[in-house]
């Protein structure tokens, strides 16, 4: 057994048992590489990646490739999503090596973690022209060996490039105006697939935050054309094999443009965003089968992946039993012994075909799109096939709690309970916020990374010192949060996390905030988290949460910081849409100004009808008044509809609120 053993990832725990001498990231590692003078190789992935457990298979519990492995460097395993500050310097040193990236990583760097080579997966046998792993050993080796000033100048190179990216782009002198959004818009037209939904072609990533931006754009200007390509793109994934149509929720990814054959682990930020998107779409829309969606999906979290006392579980694996979607996937025969007089119907609405869809099976699918609303043999043929499935071996859980997850799920939680009345999901809510305080923060008020559940070996423990993206989720999240219960002591804690995100993140000369905090450890350079990925960048988060955190508060300081995002990121946005979506809803948030909702004493009536549709500018203050202009002066009873601090005429109906709350709207 090597060094991962007692380590909160449960990705690095799978490589416990390797023969390979794995270290944790840490001085450790690199004292003992300049100790015996060799390189460090690093090792990058996340416990749910199918191609990483291929690789480990094939390479890190082979005996004699790890004796090749422990011979020439000192071997690092590194949890990307423990560790997304070392994920993100060496992701971009393999994207400027080879033009691409993905997991598994495998990086080289000299004793001071300088990156000198890298690629992802290599496999153990040469092929498509890719070289066998123990090949490319034998070659860094040869390279460390009888090269060593070259390996000295490509490092050089490579980490003077990577510092330069965090510190290249300069702010403009104001934020950007309408232009942008409308160039982003017209962008997302031109990218968007009208057949089968989405952007581009496959491989397909589900893109939320550019949905939700045209969702709010065709909001704000009834632009059809925007809806349709939302529509197209949420009826399509719903109705594909990404989709889970026994247990809900979704894979990360499909593999072909049509949405079928997924990428199968499932995320809980996959879930978080996916389930906003469908709320608000079923918000503008009202079709039910969004909703069905967004109870699917809100369901599967909470059974799933929810843990005692409130905490969110990471993800679950690609694989079961050793094989890709093996929870998954049917065969016929099994579908008619279990389902009997009901199976052709179920087959019918599922695409089941005795040939199968994916590799001799069938991964259950609908046909058609917009059509949820299942006959009674499906429903029932779907009940039963779900106990049937729960008898399989599950794909693995990957239980660590992460901070920017769990708020990224917290925040839908909470809208969504508050557009829905569902007290359930409230609870939820509730109960994860409590959580995060209890177990993420430390008692001097600053906040980790992940936190593991202890067992009969190992304590629980929160570590890693927690990243901007933390804070900034964590921010909108407690935002959302005190939106949706009416309890002030939320927006302290939004507030208090914000100062903290200044403090310790803040660029104070480019703008805009770094990956790590000021009192984190020193790697090669500062990275600076910009675009909008699978999940919002730190600096989006940033942006959208201060902006309605600062306008609740009425604080300026917080509205500036944002503003300097803005400045920073949104001439950029308009240019390349789908890699600053979030951004550019902050973007629009700002041009037209947030409208303030404030709703004194007891009135469910008027705190339903402001949270009924769809209004990207509003943010809604109710219940426990706390410091802030908004609550100066108000009658109770009443709403108060403002822009700017500026309020229309209280109203007490909720008729009279609707119509304020259209006029503000059509005003911005």
């Amino acid at each position: 057994m090597n060094r991962l053993a007692d380590e909160t990832s449960p990705y690095l725990r799978q490589h416990a048992d390797n023969p390979v001498d794995w270290y944790p990231w840490g001085d450790e590692a690199f004292a003992e590489a300049r100790r015996r003078d060799v390189p460090v190789l690093v090792s990058v992935g996340y416990s749910a990646c199918h191609w990483c457990h291929v690789m480990a298979h094939e390479s890190f519990e082979d005996p004699a490739t790890a004796a090749v492995m422990n011979a020439r460097f000192v071997n690092v395993k590194v949890d990307r999503e423990e560790r997304p500050d070392v994920d993100a310097i060496y992701m971009e040193a393999v994207q400027a090596l080879t033009g691409g990236g993905g997991w598994p990583m495998t990086v080289f760097v000299d004793h001071d973690g300088r990156p000198f080579f890298g690629g992802t997966y290599y496999p153990k046998t040469g092929r498509g022209g890719m070289p066998a792993f123990v090949e490319l050993l034998d070659a860094i080796h040869a390279a460390w060996q009888e090269r060593r000033d070259e390996v000295g100048e490509q490092a050089a190179r490579l980490t003077e490039a990577l510092a330069a990216t965090a510190t290249r782009l300069q702010p403009v002198d104001d934020v950007p105006g309408p232009e942008v959004i409308e160039a982003a818009v017209d962008g997302l037209r031109r990218a968007a697939d009208a057949e089968w939904g989405g952007f581009g072609r496959a491989p397909k990533f589900p893109q939320t935050m550019s949905l939700d931006l045209l969702l709010a754009h065709h909001r704000r200007t009834g632009d059809p054309e925007a809806l349709a390509i939302v529509e197209r793109s949420l009826d399509a994934m719903a109705a594909g094999g990404i989709h889970d149509h026994l247990g809900g929720g979704f894979a990360r990814y499909s593999v072909d443009r049509q949405w079928l054959v997924p990428h199968f682990e499932k995320m809980l930020y996959d879930q978080a965003l996916l389930a906003r998107v469908y709320l608000h779409a079923w918000q503008v829309t009202g079709r039910d089968d969004h909703r069905r969606v967004l109870d699917g999906t809100v369901g599967y979290v909470l059974r799933d992946l929810g843990l005692p006392d409130g905490g969110f579980a990471s993800a679950e694996d690609a694989d079961s039993e050793g094989e890709e979607g093996r929870f998954y996937v049917w065969d016929a025969t099994e579908i008619d012994a279990a389902l009997g007089a009901d199976a052709p119907a179920f087959r019918t609405w599922f695409g089941v075909t005795d040939g199968g869809n994916f590799e001799g099976h069938t991964i259950l699918h609908r046909p058609v799109f917009g059509d949820l609303a299942a006959p009674d043999a499906v429903e029932r043929g779907r009940r039963i096939l779900f106990e049937r499935r729960a008898g399989r071996v599950r794909p693995g859980l990957d239980d660590k709690v992460l901070t920017e997850w769990n708020a990224l799920m917290l925040a839908t939680l909470a809208e969504a309970a508050a557009v829905t009345g569902r007290a359930d999901w409230l609870a939820a809510a509730v109960a994860n916020g409590e959580f995060l305080l209890a177990h993420l923060q430390r008692e001097d008020g600053r906040w980790l990374r992940s936190w593991q559940a202890g067992d009969g070996e190992r304590p629980a423990r929160a570590r890693h010192l927690a990243y901007a993206a933390d804070h900034a989720a964590l921010v909108d999240a407690f935002t959302r949060l005190a939106e949706a219960t009416g309890e002030a002591r939320w927006i302290e804690h939004a507030r208090r996390t914000a100062e903290h995100l200044i403090t310790l993140f803040w660029d104070v000369e480019g703008g805009g905030v770094f990956t790590t905090g000021r009192d984190a450890e020193a790697l090669v350079t500062r990275p600076k988290d910009l675009m909008d990925n699978a999940t919002p960048s730190a600096n989006s988060l940033t942006a959208l949460a201060f902006l309605r955190l600062g306008t609740l508060l009425g604080d300026e300081r917080l509205v500036a910081h944002a503003e300097a995002v803005l400045r920073l990121l949104a001439p950029l946005a308009g240019q390349h849409p789908t890699a600053f979506g979030h951004l550019l809803g902050a973007l629009a948030l700002h041009q037209r100004g947030p409208v303030e909702v404030v709703i004194v004493g007891d009135r469910p009536d008027l705190v339903a009808t402001a949270r009924r549709d769809l209004r990207p500018e509003a943010v809604l203050a109710w219940g426990e008044p706390y410091d802030s202009p908004l609550w100066a002066d108000r009658r109770a009873g009443y709403a108060y509809v403002c822009r700017r601090y500026a309020c229309q005429t209280p109203v007490d109906t909720p008729a009279a609120l609707t119509e304020q709350l259209d006029r503000a709207a059509a005003a911005a």
